[in-house]
């Protein structure tokens, strides 16, 4: 398999910024989306437990009722695809069983064989001390694939912008997520950037790499 050089990688992270107009008449290819789900898809988690969902929405319907629930922010309904990230509300028994029996027919060993790693997960995110603050965790997984979408989007020369700019509760109503044991954490828009964006431009502003990698 041929893996980008590390010189390669970071122009690709130099290169993406938080989009701010997107061409709304151009669409990320099929197969380039296609890619960018597999990417979700494939994002480590604590446990391998997935406490959470990706809303992909295309409906124009929506999108246009998120716009003022998004602090008017364009993006929403300019872009090609807006992913909206939701996480657990709660963690269950029945979750752990689950990815027990997912765990089981893809590596094709006996579920029984993985009843100490039940248990701990037990212990842990359902009867635990973390159970108790079971959403916040998953909200933490779920900002793990939007970080990983976002690279894997600067990889393949999609632009992208997070967005923390919007209202959860009203974001819930819309998309229909009362009651269903998940809740809005965060966005992402994804398109490709306007000529007309100033923003692309700027020269990127971080602190020096002494000033935040600390060798210990």
């Amino acid at each position: 398999m041929k893996h980008q050089n590390a010189e390669q990688l970071v122009q690709s992270l130099e290169w993406r910024y938080a989009t701010k107009v997107f061409d709304a008449a151009k669409k990320i290819p099929a197969d380039v989306w296609a890619g960018l789900e597999k990417a979700l898809v494939l994002t480590p988690t604590s446990y391998g437990l997935q406490p959470y969902h990706f809303l992909i929405v295309q409906d124009p319907v929506k999108r246009a009722a998120l716009l003022p629930n998004s602090w008017g922010q364009k993006q929403v309904v300019d872009c090609s695809q807006y992913v909206v990230f939701t996480a657990r509300t709660e963690m269950k028994e029945a979750d752990v069983t689950w990815l027990i029996a997912r765990i089981s027919q893809v590596r094709g060993i006996p579920a029984e064989s993985l009843n100490f790693y039940r248990d701990m997960m037990l212990s842990d995110v359902v009867n635990g001390p973390r159970g108790k603050t079971a959403h916040e965790w998953a909200a933490r997984q779920a900002y793990i694939a939007l970080g990983n979408l976002m690279t894997a989007a600067a990889i393949v020369g999609v632009d992208a912008c997070p967005m923390e700019g919007i209202n959860p509760v009203e974001y819930d109503k819309i998309l229909g997520l009362e009651g269903t044991g998940y809740k809005t954490v965060v966005a992402l828009a994804l398109g490709y950037r306007a000529d007309s964006d100033k923003y692309a431009s700027l020269a990127k502003v971080r602190y020096e790499a002494k000033d935040l990698i600390k060798v210990v």
